[in-house]
């Protein structure tokens, strides 16, 4: 663990780790939502996935610029990084790229992180700059698990608790193996014409992770009996990544992604991997997803 920043306003507060830019909790009041971490069933809390989401095809792939070797979710989570801008609602975080990350992955970036709190939520904006000579290709995205039950309800159960959509529509997932690659030739038909799906230990455990494509609305509310939750809203992530570690953790988690993990009918080639972003020398792509506590 590195050094922790604080940011509130309001009844929200957040607290950052600059090792790997995680945020480390979210509080309305008093109320602790971000999962606390916990070995036995998965000491994480919110890490940052960069350049990749998800696993490579045997940890690897080819590039314009040479080999990537990268393991699950990339390598913005294991590095310190420096707080470049803060004020008392929001913070600013910068990794760049170094002879170490190179060797994993052949390309020059700066990746920001920040946080703020904007009156009853939590936003976190993820900024890549190519600063480089070379195309850059990379995917991102957020991986916040929350406490379920949610706090003052710890009555409730996993179960009690639904996901809510904006509207009803039909999802249809791909199916995932152990090594996590995804299979979108072999889908699931998770739910047909509604807007909620019920937490369940157990689907989730079965399908090792639920993937959503092209959420309508851009946006899923994590909601119990008491009306009391989290919503993510997440536009220009295309995918939606829903995860607990076991068939007893209290917790989900629920990850706006750009990109997902290689697929089986996808080459080793980095820049074709799904929702891959190829930013020209000198570009910055930057994207948001917001996270409500009520």
């Amino acid at each position: 663990m590195g050094t922790l920043t604080t940011i509130s306003s309001g009844n929200v507060s957040a607290q950052i780790d600059a090792t790997g830019a995680q945020l480390m909790s979210l509080k309305l009041g008093e109320g602790e939502y971000l999962w606390q971490g916990d070995e036995r069933f998965w000491p994480r809390r919110a890490p940052v996935l960069f350049p990749i989401v998800g696993v490579l095809r045997n940890g690897f792939a080819t590039s314009a610029q040479g080999e990537v070797h990268l393991e699950r979710h990339g390598i913005a989570r294991l590095y310190d990084h420096a707080i470049v801008e803060q004020t008392p609602s929001s913070v600013t975080y910068e990794l760049v790229s170094s002879d170490e990350t190179r060797a994993a992955y052949p390309f020059d970036f700066r990746l920001n992180m920040t946080y703020a709190v904007d009156g009853e939520k939590l936003v976190q904006t993820f900024s890549v700059t190519n600063t480089g000579e070379v195309d850059l290709p990379f995917t991102f995205g957020g991986h916040p698990a929350f406490n379920v039950p949610v706090p003052g309800c710890e009555g409730e159960s996993f179960s009690d608790y639904e996901l809510v959509f904006p509207e009803k529509w039909t999802a249809v997932v791909p199916t995932i193996d152990e090594t996590g690659m995804h299979d979108f030739s072999s889908p699931h038909e998770l739910f047909r014409d509604s807007d909620r799906m019920a937490l369940s230990h157990e689907l989730i455990e079965r399908l090792l992770t639920v993937v959503f494509v092209d959420v309508p609305g851009s946006d899923v509310t994590l909601v119990g009996p008491s009306g009391h939750g989290v919503e993510v809203s997440f536009d220009g992530f295309g995918f939606l990544g829903v995860w607990t570690a076991s068939s007893d953790a209290p917790f989900v988690a629920i990850e706006p992604w750009v990109g997902c993990a290689t697929a089986y009918d996808e080459s080793d080639v980095f820049e074709e991997k799904r929702g891959t972003i190829v930013l020209a020398p000198g570009e910055t792509c930057e994207k948001s997803f917001s996270m409500r506590p009520f």
